[in-house]
């Protein structure tokens, strides 16, 4: 099936000029053009894109993703790069999560600290407020 570049913008919710910059900057190197010059993206096209966002979502820089698109275009002569690149990222995700988990305790950890300040204040303040009206 065939799409249009407003169309991949809406099934990918990315903005039209974020195509056309992926296009330009060669990370979408199998792209047809119409004669007019209009972009005809196909099923592999948007899966690309997936890849493309799930590495720059987390933090592949876009000079990284293009040599992964480089290894791409080789074909299976690069599989074992490929394969390398994806396991390397995984490593680095995982690294990420963790690190994000401890600031996730962090904050859990001071939310329960201000909830339990917060009684405590309410209470103290009830009681002064009660003092007050003897």
């Amino acid at each position: 099936m065939n799409y249009s570049i407003s169309d991949v913008s809406k099934i990918m919710n990315l903005p039209v000029s974020t195509l056309r910059y992926y296009d330009k900057e060669g990370l979408l190197p199998y792209i047809e053009r119409k004669d007019s010059g209009y972009r005809i993206f196909k099923e592999d096209d948007i899966r690309m894109l997936e890849i493309i966002e799930c590495f720059k979502n987390t933090g592949m820089s876009i000079k990284e993703i293009k040599h992964f698109i480089e290894l791409v275009k080789q074909g299976d002569i690069s599989l074992q790069q490929r394969y390398e690149l994806f396991v390397e990222r995984k490593k680095t995700v995982e690294k990420q999560m963790q690190d994000l988990q401890k600031q996730l305790d962090l904050i859990d950890y001071k939310c329960e600290y201000y909830q339990k300040a917060l009684k405590t204040y309410n209470q103290n303040k009830h009681h002064s407020d009660e003092n007050k009206s003897l």
